[in-house]
């Protein structure tokens, strides 16, 4: 496994989507995670998550040319949300390859729980420090 030097965990509450199609819940769980925003007009972060999705479940790491032919966008552009997608926790980039960060979507959401609950704890502790550290 890759470690993850730093996150940006964007957490938006919508509301559960009521239709039960899949596209709906992958926009829904993209959505919620703050990947898919208003500026994404061609949907492009969406397309490169479906490539993503599709490699991980033939356990396979995908190159950004193999995703830019697929999702028909240019390098740059799926090279910019696979940044985005690496910062966030969900994929980990190996030998110039792409792959979610676990071999399924829970468990690199329970992987991302971890993370935040060390981060949580981690500035109890330095809270804590500083408390006692101005006499509080």
């Amino acid at each position: 496994m890759v470690e993850i030097r730093h996150q940006r965990i964007t957490i938006i509450r919508y509301r559960r989507p009521e239709k039960k199609d899949i596209n709906d819940k992958l926009q829904f769980f993209g959505n919620s995670l703050g990947l898919f925003g208003e500026r994404d007009k061609d949907k492009s972060c969406f397309r490169i998550f479906i490539e993503l999705l599709k490699a991980t479940r033939k356990n396979m790491a995908i190159s950004s040319d193999d995703m830019a032919l697929k999702t028909e966008l240019s390098r740059g552009t799926v090279v910019h949300h696979l940044h985005r997608l690496m910062e966030s926790g969900l994929v980990v980039q190996d030998s110039g390859r792409y792959i979610l960060r676990s071999g399924n979507l829970n468990a690199v959401m329970e992987e991302i729980q971890k993370d935040v609950d060390r981060t949580f704890n981690d500035l109890k502790r330095i809270a804590s420090d500083i408390d006692k550290g101005v006499g509080l």
